[in-house]
């Protein structure tokens, strides 16, 4: 290899290095996050919430509010036509 070439693999791979070193630091950081959202709610449930609603309530959270009454809309339709309301 020309001392050209073996500079920008050098450099390229260094770059490549600093990429996949940024990923792993950036996946170790979700995953103590993740940790840090089991432990709400464990704590959660020691208080005695259900956290099965406490996830829905946070998935609603975070969409509009057009969007849900759409949504419940239909399901209200659909439970009506198969008689469950």
């Amino acid at each position: 290899m020309s001392d050209i070439s073996a500079d920008a693999y050098n450099v390229t791979a260094e770059e490549l290095r600093q990429f996949v070193e940024r990923f792993e630091h950036l996946e170790a950081e979700k995953a103590d996050i993740a940790d840090q959202q089991k432990e709400v709610m464990a704590e959660a449930k020691g208080r005695g919430y259900d956290t099965k609603v406490l996830r829905k309530i946070i998935a609603l959270r975070k969409r509009k509010p057009d969007d849900i009454a759409e949504e419940e809309a239909v399901l209200e339709l659909y439970k009506s036509a198969l008689g469950m309301v």
